[in-house]
């Protein structure tokens, strides 16, 4: 099986290496176990001395892109900085992209390399996933593509797509497994250190309030959304704040936003326990008053919804010096 990592201009050396380092080191596990190496792994390009992070490194590639015919699974790995840029200094990929994929090969974009593939119309109709920093971005640029937010691998019609950063590890254990077998994969994630379980990236997400929008109004409900938090807010209370009925309110709110009211306040309450945990000795049910909140059960499985952990869970895992209560 030809695997065939493209090197894009202006690349991120981080998400390059990791797939054509996984697929040959795979190889190496398949030796040791008796079998044979199943993947012939290759960089390609638009030019043969391809510079990654704004010129820190230059990759050579194996093969020009416009060389490959015929190849079973082209990784697409993102670009570096602004996606525009980016999108337009790889322009001349896209074609080619779509021609391999019409031809049978499966494409598989990493973490913002989804950018990349969308400029392909190939997803029109389709799901993804994408980081979720850029999720916002992404769905305004191509709004007939449907995100998974906070989804770390999603599979549609041999199309691949990863969540954020170190996700794109997940997705390419996921393809080793699926084109070799699972003990590879295992070993392999035992190698490098990886978990191979985790199937969201909402735990490292970071709420930061939908504001790409004209809507003035909503966003004066969003300020005062995100100053009174803690205190018992009604949609009537904030509709009237902009003189409007209930159901206009919301339909303006959710238009504007991408969420409904009471999904913005709980995301906006959410992550301000975040910030609780993770700066604080507070046990839960003090954050949990602090952040609007007085029933347990509603305020645990709101947290667990929106950031794929429990309170406990989050809080241990990212404020270690935080003793079990």
């Amino acid at each position: 099986m030809r695997v065939s990592v493209f090197v894009p201009e202006y690349g991120v050396i981080e998400a390059i290496t990791p797939p054509f380092r996984s697929f040959h080191t795979a190889n190496e596990f398949l030796t040791a176990f008796g079998k044979e190496p199943v993947f012939e792994v290759e960089y390609v390009g638009l030019h043969t001395h391809v510079p990654a992070n704004n010129g820190e490194y230059t990759i050579k590639t194996d093969r020009l892109l416009k060389q490959v015919e015929q190849t079973d699974l082209l990784i697409i790995p993102p670009t570096f900085g602004d996606t525009a840029r980016g999108i337009e200094a790889n322009a001349e990929a896209i074609p080619y992209f779509t021609k391999l994929y019409k031809q049978g090969t499966s494409l598989a974009s990493l973490c913002i390399g989804a950018f990349l593939l969308a400029e392909t119309g190939l997803l029109n109709g389709k799901k993804c996933s994408t980081h979720w920093a850029y999720i916002s971005e992404f769905r305004e640029k191509y709004p007939e593509i449907e995100v998974e937010d906070g989804a770390i691998i999603t599979e549609y019609e041999n199309i691949y797509s990863s969540g954020g950063a170190s996700s794109l590890w997940n997705l390419v254990l996921y393809l080793i497994e699926k084109f070799s077998d699972k003990e590879t994969a295992v070993m392999i994630s035992k190698y490098f250190a990886l978990d191979i379980g985790r199937d969201s990236q909402a735990q490292f997400a970071i709420f930061r309030g939908q504001r790409n929008h004209t809507d003035t109004e909503i966003q004066r409900v969003q300020d005062f959304i995100e100053k009174n938090y803690e205190e018992k807010l009604s949609i009537e209370q904030l509709a009237e704040m902009i003189n409007t009925g209930r159901r206009t309110f919301e339909r303006r709110f959710k238009q504007a936003t991408s969420n409904a009211p009471i999904e913005y306040l709980q995301r906006v309450r959410i992550e301000a326990a975040k910030k609780h945990f993770e700066s604080s000795r507070k046990n839960v049910t003090q954050v949990m008053y602090d952040v609007g909140y007085t029933d347990t059960k509603a305020f645990r499985d709101i947290f667990k919804k929106l950031t794929g952990l429990t309170p406990i869970e989050y809080r241990n895992r990212f404020v270690k010096t935080v003793a079990e209560i």
